[in-house]
């Protein structure tokens, strides 16, 4: 009997290292519903010639195109089929409801970005929609506050980077982080683990909060299932739909986050 409970718990750490190397794949596929379904993969504008000012900097593609092979791999094999099992597990109303209580846990932090970005209106907005789906939607299970005229609004740390005038830097495929630049490196790590000291408090450990934070991005995976795909079947190179989409949505965000004295100059 002891032997195989010293076997059951190897097994059981062996599984645990398997899954956290997984968490650290998805968030190379954050990208296909960072956006909410707002921006267009798809798009013809995708492969429209943009100005030589806004042009991608990629000079490591050779490199980025081996993680990103190496991270296609990854998804195909280990991450699309555990979100797929979970998505056969749970109806799709319970995965929405457990994704609204994480989007309302992170609601504080986009309302302390959006402060960081002077847009004091929207600040005020985020926080009334953590007061009211706190207490009137059960935790975040409901978003009677979108009801009520409160819509949702992003502000992340990388557009408070962004805002502040830090240049965005190179673009770069990252087995952690996925489509990233130098600059949102660390607005990512800021946005993705603001939220670690609440898993930690509800997990017994270290362990337990990963399995957390693990489930959570399995549970938005499971929302996405098939996006992933039809982005690779209708893109010519696969790599370049990614990378230019990540951009397109650095653009939507960038809009949103700028001070509207400086969108107005600009539009002069």
């Amino acid at each position: 009997m002891r032997e195989a409970a010293l076997y059951a718990d190897r097994f059981m750490k062996r599984i645990f290292r398997v899954l956290l190397v997984s968490l650290f794949l998805l968030g190379n596929c954050g990208l296909l519903y960072a956006a909410d379904g707002e921006v267009d993969f798809l798009d013809d504008a995708f492969y429209e010639e943009t100005p030589e000012e806004n042009a991608v900097k990629d000079p490591f593609e050779g490199m980025n195109r081996a993680v990103f092979a190496f991270n296609d791999y990854a998804f195909m094999w280990i991450l699309n089929p555990l979100a797929t099992g979970y998505s056969n597990l749970l109806p799709a109303d319970i995965r929405g409801s457990i994704a609204n209580i994480f989007y309302n846990l992170q609601e504080p932090m986009r309302a302390i970005n959006s402060l960081l970005q002077v847009r004091f209106s929207d600040t005020g907005t985020l926080l009334a929609r953590f007061a009211i789906n706190t207490v009137g939607g059960v935790g975040g299970l409901g978003d009677p506050a979108a009801e009520l005229g409160f819509e949702k609004t992003e502000a992340t740390f990388c557009q408070t980077l962004d805002n502040w005038g830090v240049p965005d830097g190179i673009f770069l495929m990252v087995p952690v982080m996925g489509p990233t630049t130098l600059r949102d490196i660390s607005g990512t790590m800021v946005d993705r683990f603001s939220l670690s000291p609440i898993y930690y408090n509800w997990a017994a450990g270290w362990e337990e909060s990963v399995a957390i934070f693990m489930g959570k991005e399995v549970n938005n995976l499971s929302l996405h299932l098939g996006d992933y795909e039809k982005v690779k079947e209708m893109s010519v190179d696969p790599y370049v739909a990614v990378r230019d989409g990540f951009y397109q949505l650095r653009r939507q965000n960038w809009q949103t986050s700028v001070p509207r004295d400086k969108l107005d100059d600009q539009s002069e």
